[in-house]
């Protein structure tokens, strides 16, 4: 129907987005990391609309799993219902079933649509209507579980029942839910989940060919679809899409250093996807062995490519899909300019239109120690600043899904929260450090915050289901060119190129934003290494040399790029080129002495 989808954002910006999406057409992703909004959720959504609500309390048996398929379900309920009073709806302006065909792009489904309203006699117009409502499809409803949380150990110490860690309850809870749509999994494999995704009928396909459960893998390079298609393979399990996102031109948790860029990621796609699907099939076929179903898969199931990350304006969009193949795009910080579709509270809408670049921050806040994009005018950080004030730093912790750390108890704790802070800091004072030592240290403490409670204040906050919120707002770099929020109509319109939503003069495009972003990671964690003696010489090599590589590869693409791009591309390539040139010759002449004192990994 569409060919972009919105990814998942946080874990209460995104929630409920299929209930404003979904009857159009449009692909989300909802969280499942906090089962305790789920529930939140559940209760307030069955209030707003007169339905009965029976509470699944925490000390309940599965309890997070069926937290998961309730909360699904009740998606799936009312969006089914949303499909039905659409197919009985008229075509009058305004009318949710008229949007559904005007935001459409451009294709024969949309051309019929125009046809239907050009058409004068009575009796055509009202058959073509009847075609038209027959094609309406939902849009599905994507859950995400980051592979990484998936804890063994409750916040109070106890041991999970087998099966029951974070990941695989919140997996079979969506295996039992009637939600229709895939699973995305991020942060990395888990050969735990993934063998136990294995013994789910849900995810192989019908009779038919067609699966109701489908895998999304989202990966940062080739290496890491195959790597991770290959165990699923193994597995008897197909990969339905690879979700290629860009390491550090995204929201959330980023990952970069290894100077890896969006556009030769997608070339390596686009020449290696048929080899690889080839591969994937049979070995999920040699797993599955001779069976009625398998002998009738002579050719692999589809597999999209999609990418995602600092999407801004439609020619990014379109250079991607006519060039690299594409089969369709995410754009997700743009969306929380767009309250119709996302949850987000008036002060956090606010801080995202007056944003500048340097108000989102690639930060040290997330207690999973992995860098985190985040809006530095948000509450929760307002809130980090003001309890490190009144010397009470951390946060009280009221929900614990990060609480993996066992340093001081076996009772794990999350090192964003005030118990474990209090302990860390009685530690580093005590320590034999230096006073500069001691100052770092204490920084880097006190820099993580609650983001498991404060990613939800966007959805608990003004929904009036949490009192306490104070939003973390985990927006990419890209969303402080956006200047003003807009209705779904012109996001899509803008998405699309049939309308235009202002911009902030001067924004880079998208492959030079990312190539910038890349380039000030490297030479800020090769100063810092430099202080403590400890980067890597190859590693920096390497990344180095990938940057390179990519500078090369769109210096070759640029002349297939719109008029209007090319100039600001290429100068803003050579501006750059001789960017990290320059910090390749400081590289190579760091004094001998220190150079031979640094590791030299792989």
């Amino acid at each position: 129907m569409h060919n972009f989808h919105i990814p998942v954002m946080a874990t209460g910006f995104t929630i409920d987005t299929p209930l404003k999406v979904a009857r159009f057409g449009i692909d989300s992703v909802v969280s499942l990391v906090d089962d305790v909004l789920l529930e939140q959720m559940r209760r307030k959504i069955s209030e707003q609309r007169g339905l009965s609500f029976e509470p699944i309390r925490s000390s309940a048996d599965d309890s997070r799993a069926s937290r998961v398929t309730a909360y699904l379900d009740l998606l799936q309920d009312l969006v089914t219902k949303q499909m039905h009073d659409l197919r009985a709806a008229v075509f009058t302006v305004g009318s949710d079933l008229r949007r559904h065909f005007e935001m459409l792009p451009d294709s024969p489904l949309r051309s019929l649509f125009e046809r239907m309203l050009a058409t004068k006699e009575e009796a055509q117009r009202l058959d073509l209507q009847d075609r038209l409502r027959a094609s309406l499809h939902q849009g599905s409803i994507d859950v995400n579980i980051m592979t990484k949380l998936d804890r063994d150990i409750d916040r109070k110490g106890r041991i999970f029942s087998e099966g029951s860690s974070d990941a695989l309850s919140a997996l079979r809870g969506w295996i039992r839910s009637t939600a229709e749509g895939a699973v995305v999994l991020s942060a990395g494999m888990n050969r735990r989940l993934f063998r136990a995704m294995s013994r789910y009928a849900e995810l192989q396909p019908d009779s038919h060919g067609c699966l109701r459960k489908r895998i999304i893998l989202k990966v940062s390079d080739f290496r890491s679809a195959s790597v991770q298609g290959k165990q699923l393979a193994k597995l008897g399990l197909h990969v339905s899409e690879f979700r290629v996102e860009s390491g550090l031109n995204c929201g959330g948790h980023a990952f970069g250093g290894k100077g890896q860029l969006l556009g030769p990621v997608l070339e390596e796609f686009r020449r290696g996807k048929a080899a690889l699907l080839q591969t994937l099939h049979a070995l999920r076929l040699r797993a599955l062995g001779q069976t009625a179903a398998t002998a009738m898969q002579t050719e692999p199931l589809p597999t999209r490519i999609t990418a995602q990350g600092g999407l801004g304006e439609a020619h990014e969009q379109d250079f991607l899909r006519q060039e690299y193949g594409v089969d369709g795009t995410g754009w997700g910080s743009a969306f929380l300019l767009v309250p119709e579709v996302v949850n987000i509270d008036g002060d956090s809408l606010n801080g995202i239109r007056e944003a500048e670049e340097g108000d989102i921050q690639l930060s040290d806040s997330s207690p999973l120690g992995i860098p985190f994009w985040s809006l530095r005018t948000s509450a929760s950080e307002a809130m980090r600043l003001k309890r490190i004030e009144v010397g009470k730093a951390g946060s009280p912790c009221p929900k614990g899904f990060l609480a993996m750390d066992t340093e001081f108890s076996e009772v794990p704790l999350c090192t964003g929260s005030r118990s474990y802070q209090e302990k860390k800091l009685a530690q580093i004072e005590a320590s034999p450090m230096t006073a500069m030592e001691r100052q770092q240290a204490t920084l880097a403490l006190q820099a993580k915050a609650c983001i498991c409670h404060d990613l939800a204040g966007g959805a608990t906050g003004p929904l009036g289901l949490d009192a306490r919120a104070t939003t973390s707002v985990c927006c990419g770099p890209n969303t402080a060119y956006f200047t003003e929020d807009v209705s779904l109509a012109q996001m899509v319109d803008h998405i699309y190129g049939r309308d235009e939503i202002p911009l902030k003069p001067g924004r880079p495009h998208m492959f030079l934003k990312e190539l910038q972003l890349n380039l000030d990671y490297l030479k800020k964690e090769w100063n810092a290494g430099l202080v403590s003696k400890s980067p890597s010489v190859t590693d920096f090599d390497k990344a180095s040399h990938a940057l390179e590589e990519g500078i090369a590869h769109y210096r070759s693409r640029i002349a297939r790029l719109p008029f209007a791009q090319r100039s600001s591309l290429q100068i803003g390539l050579e501006t750059l080129a001789e960017e990290l040139e320059n910090f390749r010759m400081e590289m190579r002449v760091v004094p001998s002495a220190v150079r031979q004192s640094l590791p030299n990994r792989r």
